[in-house]
Formats: C-alpha cells, structure tokens, sequence
C-alpha cells in the first residue's frame, strides 16, 4: 500500500493508481491466494458457519450457472473495478456484474424490483444501512454465515447471519502536506481559521448521509457557531465523498472534508488524512447481504466468504478489518476501539430517517442547497439491466 486514497480511487483499486493510490478496493482488490474457509463455529442462531472451502464453492457455483450480480455503494461507475478485478482473477469463470452506484438509488432499484418481481441483484454491498434492518424485517434476505462470521466484531454483523461488514470505512478530513507546509491543521477545529479561506472542499453533508453524520458530530461537538465560521470559508461542495480528495490530490484545494483515508499512509505521501483524539471522526461496516430471491446464490455465497477470507481482510486499504482475529496494520487499534469513530452511533443515526431529514435541511441553510448530479451518462439501470 503506497499512500492515501479518496474514496473514488479508494473504490476504484486495491493495487493503486499513479503516485496516491490505496483504496477501499480493499473490498477484495488483494488477488493473492485466498485463504480456504474455516470450519465451522460454534452454533448461533441463524445456523452454523460455512464450512465449503472458497475452491469448493467455486466448482458449486460454477454447477450453479457461474452468474453473479452485485450492486454497490460509491461515487463513480468505476469504483469497484479493482474488486472486480481481483475476484475475476481468484474465480476467473464467474460471469460477474458489478454495479456501481450511490447507495440512496441502489436501495430504491432494489425496492421497485421487489414490487415489480423484477430482481437484479444476488448481493447488496450498501452504506444505506437501515435498509438491511428493514429488508430482513421484510423477509427479503438470504440467513447466511460465511466462513469467519463468528470472528467478526459483533457490531459488524446481524446475529442470524441476515447481513454482514466486509470492509471498514472512516470518514474525516485531510491535507494537502506541501500546500499547508508547517501550519496543517491537527484537529476540525483548526479548519475555520481564516486562512484556510477558499482553500477547503468538501462533500455536500446533505447529500451523502455519511458526511452527514460526520458533520452531526462537529456540530454537536463544536457548536453551530463553528458551523457558521466554516460557512463563511467559501467551502467549495461538491457531490460525492470522491470530490475532497479529487480536489486535494489535483492540487486545486488544500484541504478536504468528508472523505474515507487511511493513517497507515507513509510518510511520503503527498497528503495526511487526519484523526485527532478527542476529537470526532466516523466509521462505520459497509454491510452486505444476499437476497433470498438472488436468482445465484452459491455465486453471491462465494463472494461474501472471498471478502470475510483472513486474505482479504489483511490487504484491507487503511490497516482494518471488519474480523477480530485479523491484527490491524502497524500502530492501529481495531476500529471499535476508537470512541471518536462512533462505529455504534452511524447505525442508530441512519435509522432515524426523520432525524437525518432535519439535519439535512440544517446543514443545507447553511451551506446551500446540492447542486445536480455531475456525473454525465450514469446508468439508470431499471428493472431487468
């Protein structure tokens, strides 16, 4: 892992791409041998682990038909290209379809799909995670425990196996290290200094629920006054948690808030994502399930334990896995074990929908209302694409 990524190259690799590449393509971008799956664990409600090694799920999905499709959460329609890639590489016959998309318009294609008995889908990987509270409710996912479950942080999982975390993502802020030079900024605090004035870029907190809950936790944290004096820094939004490290890495702003990183980057590194303690910052597991109508399921069986695989979870992006007997890169703690991630909080924000409509509408008075969509030709993928 060479350095620093945001979120949209973060999705886009797991190998890198030119001098900032490092990313959440830790969703299975490491195309190493994948490590066979572990016996089964101890009975918990919902049945045992898997006990098929990934080999012998391979040949079974292949009998199976060999078809794989999965929606995903992100920014760009590239995003999970090194995911792909590595898992092509590992199960090379697998005819797999994965699609990229913002969480918020996966979850409504998957809804219209179940009233329209129209299902895409074998597996969802979304950030949305109310959803899979309410899709098990609904009876629509598939009870299932691949190999490893029972190492998974309890909170990174639904104890009958209706969801489980394949990856861990934060979310805070970084810097551009040459254009800051010796005054960086060490906490969110420091972002309202007046010089960082028309220097600082972020994603639109009231369009991205995670940047949402991370500006939640300034404002409660910081007061509004401190929401107001960022106002007034001429804050350059955008859409996506892609855009703060676009601007930052393509040297148009110096600072980024609200966008996934990495404190394993080295030294070298052209930008310092930051975590300060005592201070705020959010993480949360990107849930994935399989739905009980998935016209594959032993194909999205094999992906849910290719991405819980010792091997998969040790290449993850930013040093951490979503596994409690997977050690955590050099000088990391697990993620659960940093209060100021609020790993436990994002869930509980994300349920209350009412209340995240109110802080929406709050955060939009003061930093104006989204902008349209500026990615051109994204799919629409209507039931049946």
């Amino acid at each position: 892992m060479s350095s620093f990524l945001s979120r949209r190259r973060v999705l886009a690799t797991g190998a890198g791409a030119g001098a900032a590449a490092l990313g959440l393509g830790a969703f299975g971008a490491a195309a190493g041998p994948a490590a066979a799956a572990s016996p089964a664990g101890s009975r918990r409600a919902g049945g045992a682990e898997e006990t098929r090694t990934l080999d012998e799920l391979y040949r079974a999905a292949l009998a199976d038909g060999g078809k794989l499709v999965i929606y995903a959460g992100g920014d760009t329609p590239t995003q999970q290209d090194g995911t792909k890639a590595a898992f092509l590489k590992r199960f090379p016959d697998i005819d797999l379809k994965l699609i990229v998309d913002y969480s918020k318009y996966h979850d409504v294609r998957v809804d219209n799909q179940f009233a329209t008995d129209t299902l895409v889908p074998d597996v969802v990987q979304l950030q949305t995670l109310q959803d899979f509270t309410r899709w098990k409710e609904q009876g629509r996912l598939l009870p299932y425990k691949p190999a490893g479950f029972s190492q998974v942080y309890d909170g990174f999982k639904d104890p009958h196996g209706a969801w489980v975390a394949i990856g861990a993502i934060g979310f805070s802020f970084l810097y551009d290290v040459a254009a800051v030079g010796a005054d960086a900024p060490k906490t969110p605090l420091d972002l309202v200094d007046p010089k960082w004035q028309g220097k600082i870029a972020s994603s639109y907190p009231h369009d991205d629920d995670a940047v949402l809950y991370l500006y939640s936790l300034y404002a409660q944290k910081y007061g509004w006054d401190w929401v107001a004096a960022l106002a007034r820094q001429d804050v350059r939004f955008a859409r996506g948690s892609n855009s703060p490290g676009d601007a930052v890495f393509g040297k148009q702003k110096a600072i980024g808030i609200g966008t996934a990183g990495t404190l394993t980057s080295p030294a070298t590194s052209p930008a310092k994502w930051v975590v300060a303690d005592g201070h705020p910052f959010m993480a949360w597991g990107q849930r994935a399930a399989v739905l009980k109508q998935a016209r594959n399921p032993t194909a999205a069986k094999l992906y849910l334990n290719w991405q819980l695989s010792t091997t998969q979870q040790q290449a993850s992006f930013n040093g951490w896995s979503v596994r409690t007997d997977v050690t955590p890169a050099a000088g990391l703690k697990p993620i659960w074990e940093y209060p100021d991630a609020h790993i436990d909080g994002f869930p509980r924000f994300m349920a209350d929908r009412a209340a995240v409509e109110r802080w929406k509408q709050t955060f939009a008075l003061y930093f104006g209302e989204v902008k349209g969509d500026p990615t051109p030709g994204r799919p629409g993928l209507h039931p049946g694409a």
